[in-house]
């Protein structure tokens, strides 16, 4: 797995990036109670997150406190994507207090993870990269499955500021043949590795037919969170960074430890999980 750590400006952020190595349908996360309402359908016709009392449970299980359900999604997505440019985006325009949960590269395909998402139903989005999901393109299948969308993530996960914007072409339009070969849905969203990107990216990207390039605002990592803002704490919005991590990088634990770390720092906040596809 491709470990690295750059910065990048946009719009005159400073981001810190790490690596970046989109069956039942979902439905919305129960209150405190365990039976809150469902969620409106988002684009894909699942809803976000779990509703009622198995989820509850899972939510008991996993030991992490049940979020709020999340709101339903805008009429109007707040995220303009056309025909123009495809816009850099690392935080979602909203009041709602809800955040993006995203993990990059494929490397670890823990199969306890696949349950963990099942039974919280919590909704993310995967940018995925060829070389590392080859040797199992299965293994992502039932978390598509769940409500989950798969977006491109290149193809050897290179940094893009190094390549010529040929070669970055035939990275992400090579991905986004696989990725549709394999998924049946042709990927909309981009991320580039390491957060890393130039003007012949994006370029690249809309003539691959990309619609947003999607960056960060916090970074999970093993056990804590890597925040941008000075004030270490979500915003209303923030799109999140994980990675399908190893045990070797987790030191011998499992993915879902990770996970669930990083969820019970999202709902101990105050927010809940949206789906980033009804928002770009």
């Amino acid at each position: 797995m491709h470990i690295k750590a750059a910065g990048l400006i946009v719009s005159g952020l400073l981001l810190v990036t790490g690596c970046s190595t989109a069956a039942s349908s979902p439905k919305a996360a129960p209150t405190a109670s365990g039976t809150g309402p469902s969620a409106a359908p988002s684009s894909d016709g699942s809803t976000a997150p779990g509703d009622g009392a198995d989820t509850a449970a899972a939510f008991r299980k996993w030991k992490i406190k049940p979020m709020a359900p999340a709101p339903a999604p805008p009429k109007v997505k707040p995220v303009k994507t056309g025909s123009g440019t495809p816009p850099v985006v690392s935080d979602i325009p909203t009041k709602e207090k809800i955040v993006f949960v995203t993990f990059d590269d494929g490397a670890e395909k823990d199969p306890k993870f696949v349950t963990m998402m099942g039974e919280l139903k919590i909704p993310f989005t995967m940018f995925l990269t060829d070389d590392i999901i080859r040797n199992d393109y299965g293994y992502f299948k039932p978390l598509q499955k769940l409500g989950n969308p798969i977006q491109n993530h290149t193809l050897t996960h290179p940094n893009l500021r190094t390549e010529s914007e040929s070669a970055q072409r035939h990275e992400i339009c090579t991905q986004q043949t696989k990725l549709k070969a394999e998924y049946g849905t042709t990927p909309r969203l981009f991320r580039p590795p390491y957060g890393n990107l130039n003007e012949a990216t994006k370029t690249a990207a809309k003539s691959c037919g990309l619609q947003a390039l999607i960056l960060w605002r916090e970074s999970m990592q093993i056990k804590g969170m890597q925040y941008q803002r000075a004030d270490k704490k979500l915003h209303p919005g923030d799109i999140i960074l994980a990675h399908f991590r190893g045990p070797s990088e987790l030191k011998g634990t499992s993915m879902t430890e990770m996970t669930a770390n990083m969820l019970r720092m999202i709902s101990e906040q105050g927010f809940t999980v949206a789906r980033l596809e009804d928002y770009v």
